[in-house]
């Protein structure tokens, strides 16, 4: 099983794959293909279909966790924690708890450096999210495209680095900005529309396979269209079934 030191160990020297899964059949497909199987608190969309991830709960991620676990025995699992579930220490560390008993190896949280160093220093591995960051960015645009937030972004992923971080998202930011944060840290970057100089890349496994169609950030790249051969699938057999074309003699039981 890869493990959050091995993650750390792959820093320049060989690109670290993420995708996320939040069931077993997905889960299992990708074990020892990927490096690590992110449990994100994107499920809430495009498993889930709210319009944003906030109304996800820990229940949510327990249970999509402990599927994932059952289906993955080699990648190293992250699990999302949700909003509102590390405002403060004694949140931060139950709920982080709860992940790892439902079978993930570590948490991701979103800014807060101080939590990240409570959690790690409690023996909780963290891999931290700057930049675009879901649960509290109301605008959903490129984040520190300007000198000023640029520098913000910066001093935050050394914050996180500091407090002990194994590894950083970084969403949607300047690929010059991740360039220069990824050379200034010292634990492995991984982005999600951050141009091609972080040390790894995650992307969203519905909207790789062409299952998610809200909408299509610009960094998603379609690697197939399985929602629209779902579609067909299901088309055929809704017809079948009209015409009394199945099932046939050969399903049948005698």
């Amino acid at each position: 099983m890869i493990t959050t030191q091995q993650i750390e160990s792959m820093k320049s020297k060989q690109k670290i794959v993420m995708l996320t899964a939040y069931d077993y059949p997905t889960a299992k497909l990708m074990d020892g293909i990927v490096d690590i199987i992110l449990i994100g608190d994107s499920l809430g969309m495009v498993v889930l279909g709210y319009e944003n991830t906030t109304k996800v709960t820990m229940q949510d991620m327990i249970r999509a966790t402990e599927a994932v676990s059952r289906g993955a025995k080699n990648a190293l699992i992250v699990g999302d924690m949700p909003i509102g579930t590390y405002d403060n220490e004694k949140d931060a560390l139950e709920n982080a708890n709860l992940l790892l008993k439902a079978g993930a190896h570590a948490v991701k949280i979103e800014r807060k450096p101080e939590i990240a160093e409570f959690l790690v220093k409690n023996g909780i591995d963290v891999m931290g999210h700057i930049g675009l960051t879901p649960q509290t960015v109301t605008n959903f645009k490129v984040q520190g495209k300007d000198e000023e937030s640029a520098k913000k972004l910066l001093e935050e992923a050394k914050l996180m680095d500091k407090a002990g971080c194994f590894s950083l998202v970084l969403e949607c930011i300047p690929s010059n900005l991740a360039k220069k944060i990824t050379e200034t840290v010292s634990i492995p970057t991984i982005g999600i529309g951050a141009g091609m100089y972080c040390d790894g890349q995650v992307l969203v496994t519905h909207d790789i396979l062409g299952l998610f169609d809200a909408f299509k950030p610009k960094f998603v790249k379609r690697y197939a269209e399985i929602g629209n051969e779902m579609r067909k699938v299901f088309e055929q057999y809704a017809k079948e079934v009209r015409e009394g074309k199945f099932p046939s003699d050969e399903f049948s039981f005698h």
